[in-house]
């Protein structure tokens, strides 16, 4: 018997085939994955979360009990806190603490599939709802300044506070944990909240740059204010 050859030009089977591989999702798709930095639990990071069009306007009933829920899902995680949060119309933003670069990916993980697996059931759908997540270390008492009010004030970035009644009635964003925050220079007694009002419920920050670091270098949160442009 004769043995046969075996051909291993490149130009029939095997190897790097241009257009191969699995295609990527999304509208944000063609931007490139960098690896994430690393951290520590002495700094904070800002989380910004994209949601797919077909979720729907996120500042609604359902949306709020979602991340809501989800929020309080991440609370008892020792690793990593959620201590701040706010709601838009088509995205989320988060303040967290974590231990590490490892414990903010899990955190974070958590918290999207809880939050997407409830506004999924909310609007009947099933499918991923969160793009990849942008974040931004904290890393000086001016940084978590200017986070913690963009966060709990962004809805004056979009105008929110312009819509509604609710809106038009309370200083302070009801979709933001903004009527829990303890760092309003001018917070009134009364916010004006709807009867029956739950806020969402955060963490308590343990890192010096967001508990005292910004209070004892830059003045407190006006509620009034409008946040520049994102950190």
């Amino acid at each position: 018997m004769k043995q046969l050859g075996l051909d291993l030009r490149r130009d029939k089977r095997g190897g790097k085939r241009k257009g191969a591989g699995r295609k990527p999702k999304g509208e944000r798709s063609r931007g490139r994955h960098l690896r994430r930095p690393e951290i520590t639990r002495h700094q904070g990071v800002h989380v910004t979360l994209r949601v797919c069009k077909e979720v729907g306007r996120l500042r609604g009933r359902a949306g709020f009990a979602a991340v809501r829920a989800a929020v309080a899902v991440c609370m008892g995680r020792p690793d990593f806190r959620i201590v701040q949060s706010s709601i838009q119309g088509n995205h989320i933003h988060l303040i967290v603490e974590a231990d590490d670069k490892r414990a903010l990916a899990r955190g974070v993980r958590a918290f999207m599939i809880s939050a997407a697996q409830r506004l999924n059931r909310a609007v009947g759908r099933k499918g991923p709802v969160f793009d990849r997540y942008h974040m931004t270390i904290v890393r000086t008492p001016r940084q978590a300044r200017h986070a913690l009010a963009y966060v709990v004030n962004n809805w004056r970035r979009h105008r929110e506070h312009l819509a509604g009644a609710t809106q038009r009635r309370t200083p302070v964003d009801p979709y933001s944990s903004g009527p829990t925050f303890d760092g309003w220079r001018d917070r009134p007694a009364q916010l004006g909240l709807p009867s029956g009002y739950t806020p969402i419920l955060v963490a308590g920050a343990r890192s010096w740059l967001l508990t005292i670091g910004w209070r004892k270098h830059h003045p407190l949160i006006g509620v009034h204010e409008t946040p520049g442009p994102a950190p």
